[in-house]
């Protein structure tokens, strides 16, 4: 949701082109930044996330899943074919360890659990249909079976200050791993009505469409991560605690308190020392600065589109534009302290196919990482904007 603008409104005129301005904005003044670590104990390797008053914990296995969700839109809609095979490899995986036995029996599985990935979001239920792939929400789902009306809730979130709709199914446990339900009512619950809304979906009338499976294929014995299978052949991943970037991610998403959770996010991590620019694909996901009215110096300094980073100290910014046309300037960049790099900017054009038209535009700044992993990359760069990053192209793997 919380992509890079790229859908350009107008192109500048070949005079505006020709001009050659140079962008050289003072180095910025920057608070002492922390960066994460990790730590490792007990019979399975287990990685540990800083939290404010809590943690997180993962096995080595888990850790993988969590690793290859980060940075995936939609909650598995915009996957790429690699990040697609990364979420299978790691499910396959757990589903072939023994997690909790029996997990419709064990009181790990009851709560409240947030989506984080499925496969074929466009089918299945209405609500999947129409919410699932949409980052802007957050997708729950509540299990409770040891009551006298066990339910499983299906919840979707729009804001703290808009509400909430919940489709909810009377549930009943078959086997140890299968829970049946059938969905009987739904409704909306919105912070400006002091009533519920109904959503008109006639569940008598659906007959088996309102009815199904859902199979928990794995259940982690920590309780913080479910895998399950429905009778519509989609695999769900779920977690109850979500980790500090799919949390920073999130919150991009909605776009709503952004600054403060990328204060928050840096301010829980320890300091790495030495932070790189890494190599790779880099698409611009957030940045603290609207785009001014000149789209092409925004592109020149970085304030929209993808980033492609070479170890041989090239950078490069491409920005789709109308008509299939793209801007790309290239430049180079050099190591000036422990976290910090001059970019210099100057070789730019109009790209059409296989045909290019030079561009006169050099920009020179300063860029500063403040936080960087193979998924995220955060950096204070032109005129002291903040940027988050993810990488597109996947990591290579050793």
């Amino acid at each position: 949701m919380a992509a890079a603008a790229a859908n350009l409104t107008n192109l500048r005129s070949f005079h505006y082109w020709r001009q050659k301005p140079t962008f050289s904005p003072s180095p910025p003044t920057l608070p002492f930044y922390r960066n994460s670590s990790a730590s490792s104990a007990g019979r399975t390797k287990t990685l540990t996330k800083v939290l404010t008053q809590e943690e997180v914990s993962f096995t080595e296995q888990e850790n993988s899943l969590v690793e290859a969700l980060i940075g995936i839109q939609g909650r598995g809609r915009s996957a790429s074919p690699q990040q697609l095979t990364d979420v299978q490899n790691a499910v396959n995986v757990l589903e072939g360890l023994q997690g909790v036995p029996d997990p419709t029996s064990s009181s790990l599985i009851e709560g409240r659990w947030q989506l984080m990935f499925t496969t074929r979001p466009g089918t299945a239920s209405p609500i999947q249909r129409t919410f699932v792939g949409v980052d802007f929400f957050s997708v729950f789902q509540e299990v409770y079976l040891r009551t006298s009306d066990p339910r499983v809730s299906n919840i979707v979130k729009f804001s703290d200050a808009v509400g909430e709709l919940k489709v909810e199914a009377a549930a009943s446990i078959k086997d140890g791993k299968r829970i049946l339900f059938r969905f009987d009512k739904a409704a909306f619950s919105l912070k400006f009505l002091p009533f519920k809304v109904p959503y008109p979906v006639p569940f008598r009338l659906l007959g088996d469409e309102a009815k199904g499976w859902l199979d928990t294929t794995y259940l982690s014995e920590s309780g913080n991560l479910r895998i399950s299978r429905g009778n519509k052949g989609t695999t769900f991943v779920l977690q109850k605690k979500t980790e500090p970037r799919q949390r920073l991610l999130s919150t991009i998403s909605t776009g709503t308190g952004v600054k403060e959770a990328i204060d928050e996010f840096i301010s829980l991590n320890q300091n790495m020392g030495d932070l790189e620019l890494q190599d790779g694909e880099w698409e611009m996901i957030w940045s603290s600065q609207e785009e001014t009215d000149s789209w092409l110096e925004n592109a020149a300094n970085g304030l929209m589109g993808k980033q492609i980073v070479k170890k041989d100290g090239q950078i490069k910014f491409v920005v789709d534009t109308l008509l299939g046309l793209k801007f790309s300037i290239t430049g180079t960049f050099v190591k000036t302290g422990s976290r910090t790099y001059d970019l210099t900017m100057d070789d730019a054009a109009i790209i059409g196919g296989q045909f290019g038209y030079p561009v006169e535009l050099e920009s020179k700044f300063e860029l500063e990482i403040l936080y960087s992993d193979d998924k995220i990359r955060i950096t204070r760069g032109y005129r002291k904007i903040v940027f988050v990053y993810l990488r597109t192209d996947g990591v290579e793997q050793n």
